[in-house]
């Protein structure tokens, strides 16, 4: 076995630890040792992906002494390495971006705890991504889920903890309904690693029994992540959770927590199920509907919206859609199209978030629209940030965004009976799109109002933001022109990544 073999396990690890002697430290250790690790698993991951392209194929990592089917597994290939590759750049920029946000919103005594939850966050992703059996991502989607409270209610103020007993409300539902699936099929299968469970499930299948079984399998464990994920109408803890955490949590929340459930949703349609299995059980339909119904109605909400941090959070809404409707297609275009957006929405939405502070503190720390009037010509680069992202969003050519809608809108042409509601659906929602982030975009850019609308506005300065805001931007902005001018290789490596699952 080559040493970067063990990589995705040393990850996974590493973070853990940190969070474990982040525990004993001070707030400014905790964080020197927050970022290091994110760096050093982003190395590794880096390495994996390089491996895994250059063998041409997945790999298990057998964890302790006992193989399959009792022993615990960590799989690698193509995909994984590309998706925690992109989770580490989005949480080690974000983590930069907000630094001087997490020092002033955190008081100093809990600034190492504010730590300790990135780390098991980072811990989390990575095990939703590497691992290879079920009840360990039982596990590990829990320990996501305490981090993402401990994000959210860090600030100790009203509105943060009522988001984050919303968050654990519906989370804890969500959950549930994933671990009663995972139980069912144990039941039915007697295995958790996913490769045995799937070679059980092809037995059962070809026998033609468990067919009721099987199909509450599906839908429960679809339901449950869908809950956890944000998928319309599971939606409402993302406005408040989004909206009044630290910008760091932010970002990472919007950017990431909802993609390691869906990327984990994905492997267990793979890995599991069969992808066959799951578009014979029709599950794929309603999660076509419930897709196409947020990308409509998210943006429909993002539009009503005067508090633009809420817009932003609804603008995730509706985007979560696109995942599902990718999914709901039923077809492997239609999931390299899902896929695609995972990477592009969380470089994307983390971008947008990290951009808006920087706007929010030459307005005196306003959020509404009329006091982020002239915010893009007081802060010329978070501007160009939110810019950045918002033509993104609404799929202007040779960024992210445009790549997507892209995928989503060829791969509709292989799913005849889907392909009408799709190309529909992408249209409306891009004009929507287009009113609440455009709007704002010329908002940021309009002349200041007079002293008399609005003395807060009128009396802000021009400023250059924090070093470390300024560097998380510049860096946001070539990851998305990355992912909209080189979008071919990701591609090509994520439809191999995804016919190294089957």
């Amino acid at each position: 076995m080559s040493f970067v073999q063990n990589f995705p396990f040393f990850s996974i690890i590493i973070a853990m630890f940190s969070g474990i002697l982040s525990s004993v430290l001070s707030g400014k250790k905790a964080r020197n040792l927050s970022l290091a690790a994110i760096g050093i698993t982003g190395v590794m991951s880096a390495a994996v992906l390089a491996f895994c392209v250059r063998t041409g194929e997945s790999y298990t990592y057998m964890m302790g002494h006992f193989p399959a089917p009792w022993g615990n597994e960590i799989r690698a290939g193509v995909l994984e390495g590309l998706t925690a590759l992109l989770f580490e750049i989005v949480m080690f920029l974000a983590v930069i971006g907000g630094l001087k946000y997490t020092a002033a919103d955190v008081e100093e005594s809990k600034q190492n705890l504010f730590y300790i939850m990135i780390d098991l966050m980072l811990s989390s992703l990575l095990a939703l991504v590497y691992t290879n059996d079920l009840f360990t991502a039982y596990v590990f989607v829990e320990i996501n889920t305490i981090a993402g409270c401990g994000l959210i209610m860090i600030r100790q103020k009203g509105r943060s903890l009522s988001s984050a007993i919303r968050y654990m409300i519906l989370s804890q539902l969500g959950s549930g309904l994933f671990l009663i699936g995972l139980s069912l099929l144990y039941d039915v299968t007697g295995h958790l690693l996913m490769s045995p469970a799937k070679e059980a499930v092809a037995v059962i299948e070809a026998a033609g029994s468990y067919e009721v079984p099987m199909l509450v399998i599906t839908a429960v464990v679809s339901v449950g992540l869908g809950i956890k994920s944000g998928l319309y109408p599971f939606h409402y803890w993302i406005p408040d959770t989004y909206g009044y955490a630290t910008p760091t949590a932010s970002a990472i929340l919007s950017g990431l927590v909802s993609k390691g459930y869906i990327f984990l949703l994905i492997k267990i349609f793979y890995r599991v199920l069969g992808r066959e299995n799951v578009v014979a059980s029709h599950i794929v339909n309603v999660l076509f509907i419930f897709g196409v119904a947020g990308m409509i109605l998210g943006s429909v909400h993002a539009i009503a919206e005067k508090d633009t941090r809420r817009m932003i959070a609804y603008s995730s809404v509706a985007q979560i859609g696109y995942i599902y409707m990718g999914i709901g297609l039923g077809t492997e275009a239609g999931m390299v199209a899902a896929v695609f957006h995972i990477f592009t929405h969380s470089a994307t939405k983390a971008l947008l978030f990290i951009s808006a502070v920087g706007l929010y503190e030459v307005s005196g720390n306003k959020k509404d629209y009329l006091s982020l009037r002239g915010a893009g010509n007081r802060n010329p680069l978070a501007g160009v940030g939110f810019l950045v992202g918002s033509l993104s969003m609404v799929g202007f050519p040779m960024l992210a965004g445009f790549i997507s809608k892209l995928l989503f809108a060829t791969s509709a042409l292989q799913s005849p009976h889907k392909m009408f509601i799709t190309l529909i659906a992408l249209a409306v929602s891009t004009v929507l799109n287009a009113v609440y982030f455009l709007r704002l975009v010329i908002t940021l850019y309009r002349p200041t109002p007079t002293e008399e609308e609005h003395e807060t506005v009128k009396k802000a300065v021009v400023r250059k933001s924090s070093w470390n805001l300024r560097l998380a931007i510049w860096c946001f902005i070539v990851l998305n022109v990355i992912l909209g001018m080189f979008s071919q290789p990701i591609v090509n490596a994520i439809s191999n990544g995804l016919m190294m699952f089957e």
